[in-house]
């Protein structure tokens, strides 16, 4: 592996982006990339993009993208108007895991939060995901709420 770089993603980067959430298995959202999935995932992209609030970013290696996560800033009433972030849909290539990759993701996340002045960080993560938790608990998180879920459509 050459050396990791994260950047904001670019509208050349969605096709690679939904391909790695067309990995996913364990947490499967019928994500697939297709001329009719498409248009539904650059209007998104362009929303978020466009949200002051939001930040969708890759994992580089050399040029190939080889993770991706988002940030979500939401500021909050409660803990004196702090500010959290949600990191979200975070994937590494299947065939790149266990490499330091994740790690690596989520140490940019936290350091790119905390510098825009975030107080706290939390994600949710699918109960089966049990190699996902170990991660996430080696890397500081605690188990601190229940998550809910209610489908609109």
């Amino acid at each position: 592996m050459s050396a990791l770089s994260i950047r904001e993603a670019q509208s050349g980067d969605l096709e690679a982006i939904i391909r790695l959430h067309e990995e996913d298995e364990l947490g499967s959202h019928g994500d697939v990339w297709s001329a009719e999935t498409r248009p539904a995932y650059e209007a998104a992209f362009m929303a978020i993009q466009k949200s002051p609030d939001n930040r969708l970013f890759v994992a580089l290696d050399g040029d190939e993208v080889v993770g991706t996560f988002q940030l979500t800033f939401i500021p909050n009433l409660t803990g004196r108007g702090a500010t959290r972030v949600k990191v979200e849909s975070v994937k590494v290539k299947a065939t790149r895991r266990s490499v330091g990759i994740g790690a690596q993701m989520i140490a940019f996340a936290e350091d790119h939060a905390r510098t825009h002045g975030a107080a706290a960080m939390e994600l949710t993560s699918n109960k089966t995901r049990k190699d996902a938790h170990r991660f996430y608990e080696r890397l500081g998180f605690s188990r601190s709420h229940e998550g809910f879920k209610k489908k609109l459509i």
